[in-house]
């Protein structure tokens, strides 16, 4: 059992480390501050486990099957990436050169703005579904009970995630000083808002 469990956060860590429309959402958030990035972490990750629970139950393979379904939650998640881009690129274009009084980013969003976005990005996007299915059950011991312990293996996932991407809003946070410049920062967000335009526009002519 110990093998299997340093397998599979072997393999949630190389999962974690490929860049997604996730990675580029939580450095983004993490430039507005910590606690939006570590929060849209938490929405992200509440996500991953949603989907877990989902393949444990077989769901998703209804997805799978399903090609009406599977376009529906293809088109939806190319939707919400787009309207993030929009969203970054525009915020990007018109937002102020100062802080505020305070020395914090007058634009820092609430906390469950930044929650919320972590998770609708993440069950947005169909091919989370289908991977948790395809994933989750290669590591599911022989003769160990398949619904509680594909449960656990996607808690477990999850939580791995939290302390992996915890370790880009730490260095986000790190070089706040740097990364908040004015010109920098808003050339990131253009980098940001265009990434997720792509992938939005790219999920969308996926066939």
């Amino acid at each position: 059992m110990l093998s299997t469990l340093l397998a599979f956060l072997g393999a949630c860590t190389l999962i974690a480390a490929s860049p997604g429309p996730s990675t580029v959402l939580i450095i983004k958030e993490s430039l507005r501050s910590k606690r939006s990035g570590f929060l849209t972490v938490l929405g992200n990750e509440t996500g991953v486990f949603v989907w877990g629970v989902v393949a444990a139950f077989g769901l998703s393979a209804l997805l799978a099957a399903s090609e009406i379904a599977y376009d529906v939650m293809r088109i939806a998640g190319a939707v919400v990436l787009v309207v993030f881009g929009v969203q970054t690129l525009w915020r990007a274009r018109h937002a102020k050169d100062a802080a505020d009084g305070t020395g914090r980013e007058a634009d820092e969003k609430s906390g469950w703005a930044s929650y919320r976005g972590g998770l609708l990005l993440n069950l947005a996007n169909p091919k989370a579904a289908i991977f948790a299915m395809s994933f989750l059950p290669q590591f599911v011991p022989e003769g160990a009970p398949h619904l509680p312990t594909m449960v656990g293996l996607a808690a477990l996932w999850a939580v791995h995630e939290v302390g992996y991407y915890g370790m880009y809003v730490w260095f986000v946070g790190r070089m706040k000083s740097v990364l908040s410049r004015a010109g920098l920062r808003r050339r990131l967000e253009q980098v940001s808002g265009g990434v997720l335009l792509l992938l939005g526009a790219r999920l969308a002519m996926e066939s």
